[in-house]
């Protein structure tokens, strides 16, 4: 069942899920995987890497977790790593939109909150803004508090906040994300993303040689051009490793522009469970690396 056809208002669907807070986590997220990959949920022997992430929603309840998934936070976690010098600068941080003095930024920027996915504004040229309307859009996400939506646990207890950072520039314009898999503090896979002018969204699975493979996530067009390895690499898994010791399964996801690193974000649970990927193998592959056993919290 395709449900975002059938809702394709992405403020629409997190209103309903917002209507469903009262139904238990373990019940919702069954009802969730079946209509977004058209599958029964195992949990009680589960082999996808996108069912032990249901799983990891349910029964992993590390306190660092949620540290980490604040956009903001996490900041002092990467520092405590030694880490600072990956940190993309930080302009300001604001509890209400109302607070942000747009004379005092710089001409390029990005707004963002610490506790959602699609809530970015990229200013390239702030006489262009229009200051009250991005207040607006900013307020409504802080205000549309759908942590429950996904049932992702390490989000349930964020508090809502807008963040300004530095605008990463690159010389074309297309900003590479790699996101790397990690478990147990061993970088695995990177799952490489990039934002082509004309073709909209591409991605590609990489391996740790940096060489594509035949897998990447259904329904977003794949990386069909070569992707040079980028400059530090070595660099960057020792960033990883780092950064995802402390976590029995992590995404790390970095910037490289021209050999620095810059620190994007940690994710625990990639694309909340629910990615359907092509060839579907990839699920497995993923799921024989994230080993539930050791985890007892």
């Amino acid at each position: 069942m395709n449900y975002e056809k059938l809702i394709p208002s992405r403020n629409t669907r997190l209103k309903i899920l917002g209507l469903t807070d009262f139904v238990p986590d373990k019940v919702m997220i069954k009802i969730q995987y079946w209509l977004k990959t058209g599958r029964l949920l195992n949990l009680n022997d589960p082999k996808r890497y996108n069912e032990k992430l249901q799983w990891y929603k349910l029964y992993y309840h590390d306190p660092l977790m949620t540290e980490c998934a604040d956009k903001f936070r996490v900041r002092e976690y990467v520092s405590s790593k030694g880490l600072d010098d990956i940190l993309v600068p930080l302009y300001g941080v604001y509890n209400d939109s109302q607070e942000i003095e747009f004379n005092t930024l710089p001409n390029k920027f990005v707004f963002k909150t610490n506790n959602g996915s699609h809530t970015n504004i990229l200013c390239k040229d702030k006489s262009k803004l229009n200051f009250q309307d991005t207040k607006l859009v900013l307020n409504s996400w802080l205000n549309q508090r759908t942590p429950r939506a996904g049932r992702e646990w390490a989000y349930y207890d964020i508090e809502p906040k807008i963040i300004c950072e530095k605008y990463l520039e690159t010389s074309n314009d297309e900003l590479i994300d790699y996101k790397f898999y990690c478990f147990n503090g061993k970088p695995s896979y990177i799952k490489v993303a990039k934002e082509h002018k004309v073709e909209g969204l591409q991605n590609g699975i990489f391996n740790m040689a940096f060489e594509q493979l035949p897998y990447c996530r259904k329904e977003v067009g794949i990386i069909n051009e070569k992707i040079e390895i980028p400059k530090n690499f070595d660099l960057m898994c020792k960033v990883v490793t780092k950064l995802s010791e402390d976590f029995p399964h992590v995404r790390v996801d970095l910037y490289n522009i021209d050999g620095e690193i810059f620190f994007g974000e940690l994710t625990f649970y990639d694309t909340s469970g629910y990615q359907i990927f092509e060839p579907d193998e990839f699920d497995f592959i993923l799921g024989e690396l994230f080993t539930l056993e050791k985890m007892i919290f």
